[in-house]
């Protein structure tokens, strides 16, 4: 079970004490400029129906839908503003041309911040994240910035989304070390068929008090049954306009294994009478490192829909099913680990209980 039955079960984000719901309301398909999200009256709808449900952690990004959705939200959120928890993104490029524009560095966070404050017409983000790793930018140039917006109050937490394992955990040390603001949250892609990040993100952001925010958690619509083998030589998109299915195929998710998993999501979800994305969604939610699956619907019946994954009940049969349809290997150093040869040279027939 998930451990949440209405959107203001509220839960704790990382290392905080900041309470947010237990599915985010994702705003990527806020606006029509990619050609594929919402207009502003569907816009809206959505979001009134979110906060109705008790809905209160909304998610955002600088450059979604090429500013529009904090645009959007600015208007959306003028007289609810306090009561809401708003996360935006900062690294992508906002103008054509100018290197200085995207990036991890101090000088592309400053002035995506004073953006995404100017279009949310607020005078503070509630969390910020890094958006994506850059690899050129120096870890304590991110952590110093992160630390000045939060001391100068234009930002209250930060967190990180789509970077590696070890440099996360590195910059969570040099936080605790120099008495900066720490990570909270980490956001990553996250669904039955994408579960590499159970190999080191998700225990590195237990281990050292990160929230995961996963992305994706019906794989671009992959799980809803919406795809078909028809659609696997889609042609890949090399930017996020255009349709969902040119994006969905660019990322990867558009594969016979998914399109099998897919399968099983949807036999589960007839057995017990729920939608497929209802399934695919409460199954990211049993997961114990996870605090907030971002629903990214385009519109307010999908919503309603999503929303009903918080009722979603397994037996063992189905979550057995579910498991060896999407497994993966862990691998070096994880599955070498868990032999019983090598569990008897560390502990032989010692009686020894880890951590829950």
């Amino acid at each position: 079970m998930s451990g949440a039955r209405t959107l203001d079960t509220y839960r704790l984000l990382g290392r905080s004490g900041l309470r947010v719901s237990p599915l985010s309301l994702g705003t990527m398909t806020f606006g029509a400029d990619w050609g594929w999200g919402a207009d502003k009256d569907e816009a809206r709808k959505i979001f009134d129906t979110y906060l109705d449900r008790g809905g209160n952690f909304i998610d955002t990004a600088s450059q979604y839908t090429n500013g529009s959705s904090e645009q959007l939200l600015g208007e959306f959120t003028a007289n609810n503003r306090e009561s809401l928890v708003l996360a935006t993104k900062y690294t992508m490029l906002r103008r054509q041309g100018d290197p200085n524009s995207g990036g991890n560095h101090r000088k592309s966070m400053f002035a995506s911040v004073e953006a995404s404050l100017r279009k949310l017409n607020t005078d503070y983000i509630d969390l910020l994240y890094l958006h994506a790793w850059d690899f050129m930018t120096p870890v304590d140039e991110i952590l110093r910035g992160m630390d000045d917006l939060v001391r100068s109050g234009k930002v209250l937490y930060v967190g990180i989304s789509d970077a590696p394992a070890w440099q996360v955990s590195r910059m969570q040390a040099i936080a605790d070390l120099r008495g900066w603001s720490p990570l909270i949250a980490l956001q990553i892609e996250y669904s039955l068929i994408e579960r590499t990040v159970e190999r080191d993100l998700i225990p590195m952001a237990r281990e050292l008090g990160l929230g995961v925010i996963p992305w994706s958690p019906l794989g671009g619509g992959v799980l809803t049954g919406k795809y078909t083998r028809e659609d696997l030589n889609h042609q890949a998109a090399d930017s996020p306009e255009g349709t969902r299915k040119d994006v969905v195929a660019a990322q990867g998710a558009l594969t016979e294994k998914s399109l099998d998993i897919a399968d099983v999501v949807k036999e589960v979800a007839t057995e017990i009478g729920k939608s497929p994305a209802q399934v695919a969604l409460a199954w990211t939610l049993r997961n114990p490192g996870v605090t907030s699956p971002i629903i990214g619907a385009r519109t307010a019946a999908q919503l309603e829909d999503n929303l009903g994954a918080l009722d979603v009940e397994f037996d063992a049969a189905q979550l057995d099913r579910l498991q060896q349809a999407s497994a993966i290997e862990l691998g070096f150093p994880h599955d070498m680990l868990a032999l019983p040869m090598t569990r008897n040279v560390i502990a032989g027939d010692l009686k020894v209980q880890g951590r829950a």
